[in-house]
């Protein structure tokens, strides 16, 4: 499929509220056909999501420390998880130390997940996530661990505000750029 069909579907599928604000962009090699352009997500003009660059506006992670030393980053912790660990150290642990093991263990495997997606990210072909994400339903976009799908997801207009709500804690566990992506939308409800 051409560029051009394919990104006349995707903006088919955009949200009213985005219509306007939200891009998507390419560059192309006239003259050398075997090399692949950039795909780009512009918002409000600006390159917001480059496929394979770390100098856009969202952060990208370097190391698992720099991602269990953000503070900005807020991991919700529940009962079970707090019990798994009380009977991994079969219960000889303060209460307290039993919920900072817990967070240290969710965000060791938070930060496999970003690893895992960033690397997925700058590898991937815009235009392959593009043509699934066209082919799949819009639940298995937002539950894949695909950072691109997820943001095709989010600005989809089959996704309505009472589900935007409810995402809410799920998004919590994303990677930066699809929270970035899922405060835009929230921000045009």
């Amino acid at each position: 499929m051409s560029w051009s069909k394919l990104k006349q579907q995707l903006e088919s599928f955009l949200s009213p509220a985005l219509l306007g604000r939200f891009e998507y962009r390419a560059t192309s090699y006239r003259y050398l056909p075997d090399k692949a352009g950039q795909c780009y997500i512009a918002v409000d003009k600006k390159n917001v999501l480059s496929m394979s660059d770390s100098t856009t506006l969202i952060r990208w992670y370097q190391t698992e420390l720099e991602i269990k030393n953000d503070s900005a980053i807020e991991i919700p912790i529940n009962h079970e998880e707090i019990e798994a660990v009380r009977k991994d150290t079969n219960g000889k642990v303060p209460e307290d130390r039993l919920k900072v093991m817990a967070r240290s263990r969710k965000l060791s495997e938070y930060a496999k997940e970003i690893f895992s997606a960033q690397s997925s990210l700058s590898k991937s072909n815009f235009v392959v996530v593009a043509n699934k994400f066209l082919s799949t339903s819009i639940e298995e976009s937002l539950e894949s661990n695909d950072i691109l799908l997820n943001i095709l997801a989010l600005v989809d207009r089959r996704i309505g505000k009472k589900r935007l709500l409810n995402m809410a804690e799920k998004m919590m566990l994303k990677h930066p750029i699809v929270q970035y992506f899922y405060e835009l939308r929230l921000n045009t409800l």
